[in-house]
């Protein structure tokens, strides 16, 4: 099944952020690999590609697991979480309709 992950940015999170972004996004590579990641990216604080200083106001993802439990096994050891960039995340599952 798939999951959508929506992480919210703590306050001044972004030097965190940008401190184990490559450990973040190595992990994710990792589900790419595994033909499990349907989408990933950042939440920009401001319309536009680069925030700058503005930073993100959080993270999405979408990927496919056995489980709720097994998403939320993987979350928990997400960079972004133990780190303390997200003040706060959700998990949902997620039917895909669109794209086919």
């Amino acid at each position: 099944m798939l999951y959508v992950f929506v992480g919210d940015d703590a306050p001044g999170a972004l030097a965190t952020r940008m401190s184990v972004r490559t450990e973040h996004l190595d992990r994710l590579r990792t589900l790419q690999e595994l033909g499990r990641l349907v989408l990933a990216g950042p939440l920009p604080a401001l319309d536009c590609d680069d925030p700058g200083s503005a930073g993100f106001t959080g993270s999405l993802i979408i990927a496919e697991f056995d489980s709720l439990q097994a998403a939320e096994i993987w979350f928990a050891d997400d960079p972004y979480v133990r780190h303390g960039v997200f003040a706060g995340y959700r998990i949902r599952p997620f039917r895909q309709v669109l794209p086919a």
